[in-house]
Formats: C-alpha cells, sequence, structure tokens
C-alpha cells in the first residue's frame, strides 16, 4: 500500500490523506490532495513531486498558494535572472496539457558537513522573501519524517503489516489509524496552547501512551458524567511531558546507527523437529 498525506509541519495534523494499492505511483495520489491545500500557505513537498501537473495547478487561481522543494539532479533550467545568491529561471515541459515554461526561483546552499543543496520554490520575490528565510523553511520539511516516525514507529511499533485481510477492511484499518493519530495530535495542540509553546514540544510518546490508558479506563469503568473531570485531569498531566527546545544548531551529517550486512539472515531452527 502507498500513502501520501498533506501534514501541518508546526501541529503535525493530517489534513488530508490518500492512499491505495502499492503499484499505483505515489504522485497519483498527491494530485487530489491538492484540493486540500490551504489559501495563503506553502507546500513543503518532497523532490518526487516536481513534475509540472502538481506546482503549476497549486499556484494557479489566485489563492496565494506556494510550493518549495530541493532540485533534483536531472532539474533542466534557462536562466532569467540572478540575484545575490538566488536565481530565477523558467524550467521547460513537455507535457502538452500544461504551459512550457514556468517561472521559479532557486536558492543554493551548503551545510558544514552537507552536500550543496538547490531549494526551488515559487517564491519569486526575493526582496520579499529573503534567502535565509527559505532556507529556515525548507528545514521545516523534516517534521514530516517526524510524523511518519510517530505513526510507524510510536502507534504501530514498528509493525506496518496491516491485519485486516479484505480491501475495504484495510481500507477502515487505515482510516483508523491516521484518525486516531490525529485525535492525539489535536489534544496535543490545545495543551500546547494552554502552555504558550509549540504543539511539537510535547511529547508524543507519553502522550500517546497516557491516552491510550484513559481510554481503556473510559471503555471499562467510566460513567459518562466523569468523563469531562477526568479529561481536565489528563491535560494537566500532560503539562509533566513538555519537552526542552530544540537545539536546532546543532549539525550532524546523515549516517546509519546499525551498517546492514549483505549477507543473508540466518534463520532460527525450528522448534519442533521432524522426526
Amino acid at each position: 500500500m502507498r500513502a501520501v498525506v498533506l501534514m501541518a509541519l508546526r501541529s503535525h495534523l493530517l489534513a488530508a490523506v490518500q492512499f491505495g494499492p502499492y503499484a499505483t505511483d505515489e504522485r497519483t495520489y498527491a494530485r487530489p490532495l491538492l484540493d486540500d491545500v490551504p489559501d495563503n500557505s506553502l507546500l513543503l513537498m518532497d523532490r518526487a513531486y516536481l513534475q509540472a501537473n502538481i506546482p503549476i495547478p497549486l499556484v494557479t487561481g489566485g489563492r496565494e498558494r506556494h510550493w518549495m522543494t530541493r532540485a533534483k539532479s536531472t532539474t533542466k533550467y534557462r536562466l532569467v535572472k540572478r540575484f545575490a545568491k538566488d536565481v530565477s529561471y523558467e524550467a521547460r515541459r513537455k507535457n502538452p496539457d500544461l504551459p512550457k515554461t514556468y517561472l521559479a526561483r532557486a536558492t543554493v546552499f551548503q551545510r558544514k558537513g552537507f552536500r550543496p543543496t538547490t531549494i526551488l520554490t515559487s517564491l519569486v520575490d526575493a526582496q520579499k522573501y529573503p534567502a535565509a528565510d527559505l532556507r529556515l523553511l525548507y528545514h521545516e520539511r523534516w517534521e514530516i519524517e517526524l510524523g511518519f516516525g510517530e505513526i510507524k514507529t510510536d502507534m504501530l511499533e514498528r509493525l506496518e503489516t496491516i491485519r485486516s485481510k479484505s480491501p475495504s477492511a484495510v481500507e477502515q484499518e487505515v482510516w483508523a489509524l491516521f484518525t486516531a493519530y490525529n485525535l492525539v495530535r489535536l489534544e496535543m495542540e490545545r495543551i500546547a496552547n494552554e502552555l504558550g509553546v509549540a504543539p511539537t514540544r510535547i511529547s508524543f510518546v507519553a502522550a500517546l501512551r497516557h491516552f491510550v490508558e484513559q481510554w481503556l479506563w473510559a471503555g471499562s469503568t467510566a460513567t459518562p458524567g466523569a468523563i469531562p473531570q477526568r479529561l481536565s485531569t489528563m491535560r494537566d498531566r500532560l503539562r509533566q511531558f513538555l519537552l526542552p527546545e530544540r537545539r536546532s544548531e546543532r549539525i550532524f551529517p546523515r549516517a546509519v546507527k546499525i551498517k546492514m550486512s549483505n549477507y543473508p539472515r540466518k534463520v532460527p531452527p525450528s522448534r519442533n523437529p521432524v522426526n
């Protein structure tokens, strides 16, 4: 199964989801999500979606919607205008249903320990959108990877195999998973607002475990009248799960913790040998 999500990066709330058979290209699932991108917003997307029928429809219609992504090594363009450290250019496309060219802006930068990076965006006004601001915004895209980790590692405990057997049951289970994730994240956002901090400052693992505990209580011994008071007490307890501020100034090159071997995995012997 493939899934594409539209996530609010500063709260990790899911605005929309599209999923389906694995054999279908994920960019096919991404295009319907364009209708759910809100007005006056910036879409940070993976460079796999850098094809004309995604960024061009997004910026048309007068809704003040923009996009930003990292350039591919195969991206071709024609230079139009050069700024101090930025480049605006037109990229030629071959899709007959779309304009042959469209205007974008490239910002090239390099962080210590990393390769040079080219950011492409529809925010072409260099005066209104300085290059330093674009670099900071692009690095927020990592929040979606953290969101995926919360779903796969924390909620599913790395057991990504769906238990359901029929297509309709699989669809129901996946929707239940995303709904449960959003409910946890929504309550975390409310708590963060009460504390005056960013939602990412609340521990997702601690909140998830606490919500599961309260859900088991509500399903076994709770009465309807006791739930609001219990919810208020739960929010007070979650204040203890406030994380320290992130030290985003730290820089570490990407590396793996455990290098996987190229040899096949040894299968343990059967405990019930055949006589």
